[in-house]
């Protein structure tokens, strides 16, 4: 009678089948920012100096002023005319507008007072602490459109300046400034910070593993 012989086998389901498929990046993702309660209880710990001054005396007169001095500026370069020079001064007055109320964000001095609760803001964000429709928000709001009447009006009303002034302003000065957009971060191709995975069923055929599979004689 021959010895009797017993098969063992080993069943190792793949890797792959328990660590599921990574759930892939939005391509567009619209997230709100500063809202948490300890970084509004930081806010109000001081007053926040770096966005203050926009209410100080004069502060609202100095607009006036760099447009001013930047038209006479440009005026005095070789061969410029009036058109180009009021609509250079239009998209210049707009693009460092954006840059400075709306691009940059945190505050540039002072920030362990505040333990970096304004780090996510801009200073437009910043402004009498996020409240709408305020004087200096409404003046903000009023400037590039009177600049852009300004310009529209020396440039003779001519379609093609007029079309690039309009779409810097309304891309550069009105749109950032919306209240629908106060806070909100448009992020593209942002990564699923859930640390949730996609399930993935593994197939049938996976679950036996030839390579597991032993034969073992006993005498």
């Amino acid at each position: 009678m021959s010895p009797p012989t017993s098969l063992k086998l080993t069943l190792q389901p793949p890797m792959d089948s328990l660590k599921g498929r990574r759930r892939s990046a939005s391509l567009v993702k619209v997230e709100e920012v500063g809202g948490r309660v300890e970084e509004v209880l930081d806010r109000s710990a001081y007053v926040n100096i770096n966005a203050n001054w926009v209410n100080a005396k004069g502060a609202w007169l100095i607009h006036v002023v760099l447009v001013l001095m930047g038209k006479i500026i440009i005026d005095t370069m070789p061969g410029m005319t009036q058109q180009i020079s009021w609509t250079l001064v239009n998209l210049l007055y707009l693009t460092l507008s954006y840059l400075m109320f709306h691009w940059v964000t945190g505050v540039p001095f002072h920030n362990d007072l505040h333990a970096g609760a304004y780090d996510d803001l801009t200073l437009w964000e910043q402004i009498d602490d996020g409240a709408q429709y305020t004087p200096s928000k409404k003046w903000l709001f009023t400037a590039p459109i009177i600049l852009f009447l300004a310009s529209t009006h020396y440039t003779n009303y001519n379609l093609w300046l007029f079309a690039v002034n309009l779409s810097a302003l309304i891309v550069l000065a009105i749109i950032p400034k919306l209240p629908q957009l106060h806070r909100q971060r448009v992020r593209f191709l942002a990564e699923d910070l859930s640390g949730m995975s996609t399930p993935v069923t593994p197939s049938s055929e996976k679950h036996l593993d030839p390579p597991a599979i032993t034969h073992t004689h006993f005498p």
